[in-house]
């Protein structure tokens, strides 16, 4: 294309992307590139004046590129220099002159359409809109024949596509808003190259719903099932009466592109103009269904309708197509099968014919498929007709392969003249149960819908017996209570008594029972008007194992308030065996032990069927991998109860143990209890594990707490407070290099050395806050220097922690109030008493670890039974002191310092909060400020109980710390 500009010749080239190249001729002579796009471009402003067009060397010829989304714009509004003035041209440029405008400004318009050859290549581009008036108005014939400007045509369609896209499209949210209402713009395309005109173009741009689609029907492939005139699957094409939706008219069409029937003559036309481009259409998209002639003219096999329901009429769906299946599909596709184990109705009726969650369950196999039952012998029916599509009892059923394999493989694992036990049935039934729940709290999304209609579970139907039994476990207060035996020296509270009637209830069928309510509410009474209750039951004793620190306490609580049961206490030198023992056990009801001498003990504890085995303070058997555990675990009993009410300290771990203890194999053995929940629940915080783990905890676990508004206790309040103190220049100084030498030994140490550093400074900075003795192991403090005045006051002043503790003690005892103080080290234990005792004048018990059991005794009864005179300060070791004694007495309780878990500290508070309990109980935490404690204090605020949420932690995580990050847990915060 070229033109005459005053003095020189514009030539203009479109290639078939939509760039211009553009020259410039004067007199016969090519005018110099830079020159040219100054004359050319010197008021373009977006090519930047020229200045960001390339160039090209063609032979002599220096071409300027104009880029394609520029050409339409440039030409639409040519505005030169003054000295090119247009004084004539030829007929190629009076065509591109004469287009540009029209086509910008029918671009910005939005008068386009999408093109449906680049579709076909795969792409997404734009061409006008042959329909716009203003377009219809040009004479295209006469353009197109202009000497070299048909050649350009597909470059014009690229110019006039890259100004629809800047116009319209120029970011992805525009983008974004097509593919949501055209989708089928942005499918892929796979025709080959005999499908170009499968579509004409208005069928095509009607197909997406770009266009309405003018003709008075629409194509539709229909699949017809079997019926009573003819037992195959046929497939046929039809059209469907836009105007009245019901009315089908038959067509028979050819591979050639014929069509034949009967309809309107009005049809004709669309008809004629459509049969080849669906012939071609649907050959490729169904290959193999004619052989040449007429298509559809052959039934199906089943396979083949299969194939078509499942796969073919989701394609044909994509590519445009009506498809009309038989109405029950879509229905019938969502039916998948349900392998259910259907317990017998005897089961679970009497409470002898099940005994224990490994007592095995009489059940049917059911394969439910929508609203069909199958037994085991009509599913194997179906199997052996080996089709997919079957109408069975006036419904399709669908057999799915995949399905079929999971279903043969669940029923091959277990053999119902074996049956299932009661452990798989309740696991099964509950997790079912759980899954249910989340579902219908949950909006799940669609891939996981699929996911749980893919996933095939074995379900478990269970009858009226074991549905009420389950329903019985989880809502204690509905089981017909049970009344309180002779002989019990107490009046039971309400949820007392519904504990007991709950653990008597799962020895009918010999099921483990955690009673875990909060200390203080009485889980010794409850045990022991279950011990009254059955002691007639068996010819052996109860087993009750319990710390050593309590053992004193069940034997006074006993005979407080079951002085008729026959106690032998199996403890310390001197016990008997064999023969001796035998004869003793016939004579007794109850037998207590500790949990030491249980391990020490184990074989012939071994030799006895216990009428029951109970452990007190089961938390003892945490660790399920040490030797205590293991022994414990071996012992036999007709009934297994474990009391504590701390079923959780740390780590999911213990739960595991205390329930691998009351009902082994309940929660699978230990590594797929980490894998399936401790793991995800304690890292990930998995609520949908969570909720099964809670589920399968719950039929076997009683937890109330005080504040439960059906306990109805009417405790008194217990008041909590923190009292926050400095450290004196000794302990900061002492402090300070202590963290300073762990850090340069830091630098050396690897492994287990570095974490044996690690632990060892931790517990050398704790004691350091208590007092500097500790650490210094100075030998100064002596009767003598005590009783001193002067030496007493300085040895106090030394930590700022035992000079508040000495003067808050001093204020409540001159109020007549008692205290109980705890402290996690024997030696400062040791300095509490001996300091307060020659501080106040007056006696001041101390029980630790090495304690003797009648000295022990002697101080539990001591202080409860004091009067104002008597003694009214205890101090205790947490370990010691802190689980299974009733201190009432108490109305302070100081933690002197601070341990990892808070469910340690409130079991230890716990001994003076509880029943029995008539004033207000204060607790004082004392917290050294700047330290450690106060970093351990901000941990406990911040983190989750286990025993409310399954989550909690223990000092070993420190170990696992870089050196900075231990530097900042340790250092001493200088603004203290």
């Amino acid at each position: 294309m070229s033109t005459k500009l005053h003095d020189m010749t514009l030539n203009v080239t479109l290639t078939d992307s939509g760039d211009a190249l553009l020259w410039g001729l004067q007199d016969g002579r090519d005018v110099p590139g830079d020159k040219f796009r100054k004359l050319l471009f010197a008021w373009h402003e977006s090519s930047y004046y020229g200045t960001i067009l390339d160039q090209l060397v063609a032979g002599e010829l220096t071409l300027t590129v104009l880029p394609v989304e520029m050409v339409l714009p440039f030409f639409a509004e040519p505005y030169f220099m003054d000295v090119l003035r247009w004084e004539g041209g030829n007929e190629t440029t009076k065509g591109l002159l004469e287009l540009a405008p029209v086509l910008y400004r029918e671009a910005k318009a939005g008068h386009y359409v999408p093109s449906y050859s680049a579709f076909r290549n795969g792409n997404l581009a734009w061409t006008w809109d042959p329909e716009t008036e203003s377009l219809k108005e040009l004479d295209w014939h006469a353009l197109q024949s202009l000497d070299g400007f048909g050649d350009g045509m597909s470059g014009l369609r690229a110019a006039f596509s890259a100004v629809v896209s800047a116009e319209h499209y120029p970011n992805e949210a525009a983008l974004s808003d097509l593919r949501r209402d055209y989708p089928a713009l942005f499918r892929a395309q796979k025709a080959a190259p005999t499908s170009a005109d499968a579509f004409t173009d208005e069928e095509w741009l009607a197909s997406l719903g770009w266009r309405p689609d003018t003709a008075p029907f629409r194509p539709a492939l229909q699949l017809l099932e079997p019926d009573e005139n003819d037992d195959t699957w046929r497939l046929r094409l039809v059209l469907q009466d836009k105007s009245e939706g019901s009315v089908l008219t038959l067509i028979r069409l050819y591979a050639d592109g014929r069509a034949s029937g009967t309809w309107a003559s009005e049809w004709s036309p669309y008809i004629l103009e459509r049969s080849l481009g669906w012939a071609t259409r649907l050959t490729e998209a169904l290959p193999g269904r004619n052989n040449g002639g007429e298509l559809f003219a052959e039934p199906l096999s089943d396979e083949a309708a299969w194939s078509f329901l499942t796969t073919d009429s989701r394609l044909l769906l994509e590519d445009g197509w009506n498809v009309m299946l038989p109405g029950w599909w879509e229905a019938a596709s969502k039916r998948k099968p349900r392998l259910r184990a259907k317990v017998s109705s005897e089961a679970g009726g009497r409470g002898e014919s099940l005994f224990g969650l490994n007592s095995l369950v009489n059940f049917d196999w059911r394969i439910a498929i929508g609203d069909t039952d199958l037994s085991e012998a009509d599913f194997a029916g179906l199997l052996r007709r080996n089709e997919r599509l079957i109408r069975f009892r006036g419904q399709w059923v669908i057999l799915d392969p995949s399905l079929l394999v999971q279903i043969r493989r669940l029923m091959e694992s277990v053999n119902p003249e074996e049956g299932l036990s009661l452990q798989d049935i309740f696991q099964l039934h509950l997790l079912s149960e759980s899954e249910k729940e989340r579902t219908q709290k949950e909006s799940l999304t669609a891939e996981e819908e699929a996911d749980n209609e893919e996933r095939l579970k074995l379900k478990v139907e269970l009858n009226a017996h074991l549905l009420a039994l389950l329903r019985q476990l989880g809502q204690p207060s509905e089981l017909k209570e049970i009344a309180v035996p002779e002989g019990l020296r107490a009046e039971l509270r309400g949820y007392q008594r519904e504990g007991f009637t709950w653990l008597s209830f799962l020895r009918k069928f010999g099921l483990g029972a955690c009673l875990a309510d909060d200390m203080g509410l009485g889980k010794t009474i409850q045990f022991i008007t279950y011990l009254l209750h059955h002691r007639a039951e068996s010819e052996q004793p109860a087993l009750l194992i319990c710390p050593t620190s309590v053992l004193g306490n069940w034997q006074k609580e006993l005979v407080r308030f079951a002085p008729d049961l026959k106690v032998f206490l199996h403890y310390g030198k001197g016990r008997l065996s064999g023969e001796a023992l035998s004869t003793v056990l016939k004579d007794t009801d109850i037998v207590l032990t500790s949990y030491t001498t249980a391990l020490m003990d184990q074989e012939t504890l071994q030799e006895t069927m216990w009428s029951s085995l109970c452990l007190d303070e089961a938390q003892n058997i945490k660790n399920a991998h040490n030797k205590q555990s293991a022994a414990i675990r071996t012992l036999k009993a007709r009934h297994r109860i474990a009391l504590t009410g701390t079923p959780i300290e740390n780590r999911l771990s213990e739960l595991w143990s205390i329930y691998d203890f009351l009902n082994p194999g309940y929660l699978g053995n230990q590594r797929g209890f980490q894998h399936r929940f401790a793991n995800p629940i304690e890292k990930h915080h998995d609520e949908e594990r969570t909720a099964q783990l809670q589920k399968l905890v719950k039929p076997f676990m009683l937890r109330r707490k005080k504040k439960d508004p059906a306990i109805q206790l009417d405790l008194p309040d217990k008041l909590e407070m923190k009292v926050y103190i400095n450290l004196t220049a000794e302990q900061g100084a002492l402090y300070e290099r202590s963290v300073k030498d762990l850090m340069e030994r830091m630098q050396k140490l690897e492994g287990m050395e570095r974490k044996g550093a690690i632990l060892a400074a931790l517990t050398q900075l704790k004691q350091l806050c208590d007092h500097p003795i500790l650490l210094t192991k100075e030998d100064n403090l002596s009767e003598e220097s005590l009783l001193s005045e002067e030496s007493r006051e300085a040895f106090v002043m030394r930590s700022a922690k035992l000079e508040r503790l000495v003067a808050m003690v001093g204020e409540l005892r001159d109020e007549g109030d008692s205290c109980l103080i705890f402290t996690q080290y024997v030696g400062m234990g040791r300095i509490l008493a001996d300091v307060l005792r020659a501080h106040r004048n007056e006696p001041v018990l101390y029980l630790n670890g090495s304690t003797p059991k009648l000295e022990r005794d002697k101080m539990i009864d001591t202080f409860q039974a004091a009067d104002e005179a008597g003694p009214g300060i205890f101090v205790l070791s947490l370990k010691a002191g802190g689980v299974g004694l009733n201190l009432t007495a108490a109305n302070h309780v100081f933690h002197f310092d601070r341990w990892w878990n808070p469910a340690v500290e409130n079991q230890a508070t716990d001994r003076a909060y509880r029943m029995g309990q008539t004033r207000n109980v204060q607790v004082h935490k004392f917290i050294s400020l700047g330290t450690l404690e106060e970093r351990i204090d901000e941990m406990l605020e911040s983190k989750m109980s286990l025993s409310e949420n399954v989550i909690s932690t223990s000092e070993g995580w420190i170990t696992e710390l870089s050196n900075d990050e231990l530097k900042d847990l340790f250092a001493l915060r200088k603004e203290w």
